[in-house]
């Protein structure tokens, strides 16, 4: 299955659902901080993400209750290899390096996250 691309907004709707695993719009509204989007943006972002496959709902009542139909991991992962496709020409090794020289990742976080790696071998 093909998974696609979301926008900031859908995106952040999406960590909220993940983060509740199944909830209804004023669950996911709540999660917002001040000031909190119009139900109705959103609502209508729900809507999209239902049509991209990410959520389905089930009807209780007259509301929706939402749910992810995709994990976080998965969008993690094909989100990274985008990332590392699009900025580092396909190199894991030029995205880790990127991260050390930036500051972002220690020699020592580097050091353990290889370890760990290794062990799971």
């Amino acid at each position: 299955m093909k998974i696609q691309n979301l926008t900031k907004a859908e995106e952040q709707i999406m960590q909220y659902l993940w983060k509740l695993e199944k909830g209804f719009l004023k669950d996911i509204l709540d999660l917002f901080p001040e000031p909190k989007p119009h139900t109705n943006t959103v609502s209508t972002i729900l809507k999209v993400l239902k049509d991209k496959d990410f959520v389905d709902y089930k009807v209780i009542g007259r509301q929706h209750e939402y749910f992810a139909l995709i994990s976080k991991d998965q969008y993690s992962g094909k989100t990274m290899k985008s990332l590392v496709k699009n900025y580092f020409k396909g190199s894991y090794k030029s995205a880790v390096s990127f991260l050390v020289e930036e500051s972002e990742m220690s020699v020592e976080d580097l050091e353990m996250l290889l370890n760990e790696l290794k062990n799971k071998s």
